[in-house]
C-alpha cells in the first residue's frame, strides 16, 4: 500500500540518462567532439546503471 507513494529511482536515472544525450548532442553540433565523446561515455555508464535495476 504505501510502495505507491515511493519514487521510482529507474524513472529519476532515465530522465538524467536523456539529459546527458541532449547534452552530448548539443556538443556534437557544435563541433565539440571531446565533450561528446566524454558525455556520451557517462550516458552509457548510467545506461548500464539503469539496466541492473530491477523492475
Amino acid at each position: 500500500m504505501f510502495g505507491l507513494f515511493k519514487r521510482n529511482p529507474k524513472k529519476k536515472m532515465r530522465k538524467e540518462y536523456d539529459a546527458l544525450l541532449e547534452k552530448a548532442m548539443h556538443a556534437q553540433r557544435n563541433g565539440d567532439i571531446r565533450t561528446y565523446s566524454m558525455l556520451t561515455a557517462e550516458a552509457e555508464s548510467l545506461w548500464t546503471e539503469i539496466e541492473k535495476l530491477p523492475d
